[in-house]
C-alpha cells in the first residue's frame, strides 16, 4: 500500500468519526433535549404521562390506562371481586382464549378476538350482565337487563379503556351512593362534572374518565 493509498484512508476515517460523533450528538443529544423541552414547555401533562392526582397532590394512575377497583384477593381466588365502593370500568379481557385481564395489565393488553355469535363469549356478556343488574341493585334502586349498555359488559379493542359511558356511569350511581353513604344528587353531580362531550362537537361519543371520577369520590368521601 503506498503512502498516498494510506493517507486517503485516514481521511476517508476521519470524516467518518467526525460524522459519527456529529450525528450522535445531534440527534441523540440536541434533538432529545430540544423535543423534550418542547414538550415539557406546551404539553407538560401529557409529556408526563397525563398524570391524575387527587386532593392531596398524590399521584393516583394516568388517564390514559383503565385500572380495577378490586377488595383484596381471598386464597385461593383465581380474580378478585369488584369492590362495589367505587365505580367499576369496562370489563378487560386478555389475549389468551381464556384469559381475563381483571386488572388492566398491561401485558395482557388486546381484544377477545370473537366473533359476535361465539357461544363463550355471549356467555361472558350473558354472566357480566347478571352481575351489573345484581351488583348496581339497591334497596331503593333496580337495575333492569335493559338497561344495561353494551360497555358494562364488553372489553374495548385495547382492553385498556379509561373511560366508560354516562349510561354506565349513571347506572352505578344508586351504588355508589349507597356504598359510600352520600346523598345520590351528590354523585350524580359527581359524574356530570366529569362527563367529557364529543370532541368539537360531532367526534367520538360522550365519556367518563373512571379514574378522575373515582379520584372526586374518594375526596368528596373523605370530606
Amino acid at each position: 500500500m503506498t503512502h498516498t493509498s494510506v493517507g486517503s484512508t485516514a481521511r476517508v476515517l476521519g470524516a467518518g468519526l467526525r460524522a459519527l460523533l456529529a450525528l450522535t450528538l445531534l440527534c441523540g443529544v440536541v434533538y432529545p433535549l430540544a423535543v423534550t423541552g418542547i414538550a415539557q414547555t406546551l404539553f407538560r401533562d401529557r409529556a408526563d404521562g397525563s398524570e391524575i392526582k387527587d386532593a392531596s397532590g398524590q399521584v393516583v394512575g394516568s388517564s390514559l390506562i383503565g385500572q380495577r377497583y378490586d377488595l383484596p384477593p381471598e386464597k385461593g381466588e383465581e380474580s378478585p371481586a369488584p369492590d362495589l365502593r367505587w365505580f367499576q370500568p369496562r370489563p378487560s379481557r386478555g389475549l389468551g382464549t381464556n384469559s381475563v385481564n381483571t386488572r388492566y395489565e398491561l401485558i395482557l393488553s388486546g381484544a377477545t378476538n370473537r366473533s359476535g355469535d361465539d357461544e363463550e363469549l355471549i356467555g361472558w356478556v350473558k354472566a357480566a350482565k347478571a352481575a351489573v343488574v345484581k351488583d348496581n341493585s339497591t334497596a331503593t334502586y333496580t337495575v333492569r337487563p335493559d338497561d344495561v349498555p353494551p360497555d358494562a359488559v364488553t372489553s374495548s379493542g385495547s382492553g385498556l379503556d379509561p373511560h366508560i359511558s354516562p349510561a354506565y356511569a349513571a347506572l352505578q350511581v344508586h351504588r355508589v351512593a349507597d356504598r359510600n353513604g352520600l346523598a345520590v344528587r351528590k354523585v350524580e353531580h359527581l359524574v356530570e362534572e366529569h362527563t367529557t362531550g364529543r370532541l368539537l362537537g360531532f367526534l367520538g361519543e360522550p365519556r367518563v374518565n373512571v379514574l378522575e371520577l373515582n379520584t372526586a369520590l374518594r375526596d368528596a368521601v373523605r370530606g
